[in-house]
């Protein structure tokens, strides 16, 4: 799945020269987190999102830091602090460069550079204009349709089975094969060895993921020699 699939447009933007009171009146009205700032081509040329404005002296939480520190930091770092504070304008507050992806990009490419950068939001850019944006709500809108349905496959032991095993030896931590699985009409009982108490999560967690499966039940036991215990 790509970006362009899951993406919201048209996108609201924002232009540098707007101000401060027209950026939040319009984050409010359009019920948005964030807005792309993009010149009279339609260029994207920054960004200010809802975090832009928390640090601001009408609200008396401005950054500030002890003299040494600031001394530490030089004048400009204090510098953007205090204009990003008391910026009227938005291209005194907005954040650039714009951490942006293409329509091509994937979601794990999008998930990636959220978590790497610790942003909410990735305007999506083709040819320098910006055609949407995607962000964690439109991820959460993907997972819950991805994810399945309740009642809507009939259990069957076999293939419950075969799934969740097959879930179980993709995965680095399951210690191959000690770990066994028991069906009977969708209900599961998973049977072996652990070494680690947070293998016992994991393996439930594989376990009810696969459609069909009704209630999986622990019947895994914790040793220091998972070797030497017996699936019986």
């Amino acid at each position: 799945m790509q970006a362009e699939s899951i993406m919201t447009k048209p996108v609201i933007t924002t232009h540098a020269n707007a101000t401060i009171a027209e950026a939040v009146e319009l984050m409010l009205s359009k019920k948005v987190s964030c807005l792309p700032v993009a010149n009279s081509e339609g260029a994207l040329i920054g960004i200010v999102s809802k975090s832009d404005f928390l640090r601001r002296e009408e609200l008396g939480t401005q950054r500030v830091r002890p003299r040494w520190l600031e001394f530490d930091l030089g004048p400009g770092t204090t510098a953007n602090d205090y204009a990003r504070s008391n910026g009227r304008i938005i291209h005194q507050v907005m954040t650039t460069p714009v951490i942006s992806a293409p329509p091509g990009a994937s979601i794990a490419q999008i998930v990636n550079l959220m978590m790497q950068h610790r942003i909410n939001n990735v305007p999506i850019v083709d040819q320098e204009r910006v055609v949407g944006i995607i962000t964690r709500t439109d991820l959460l809108l993907v997972l819950i349709r991805a994810m399945p349905k309740e009642g809507t496959t009939p259990p069957d032991d076999d293939v419950i089975r075969k799934a969740i095993l097959a879930e179980l030896q993709g995965q680095s931590w399951s210690c191959g094969g000690l770990i066994d699985v028991r069906v009977s009409d969708g209900l599961v009982e998973l049977k072996g060895a652990i070494v680690d108490e947070r293998q016992r999560k994991a393996a439930m967690v594989a376990a009810e993921k696969v459609a069909g499966v009704g209630q999986v039940k622990d019947g895994l036991l914790l040793s220091t020699d998972p070797f030497s215990v017996m699936v019986s």
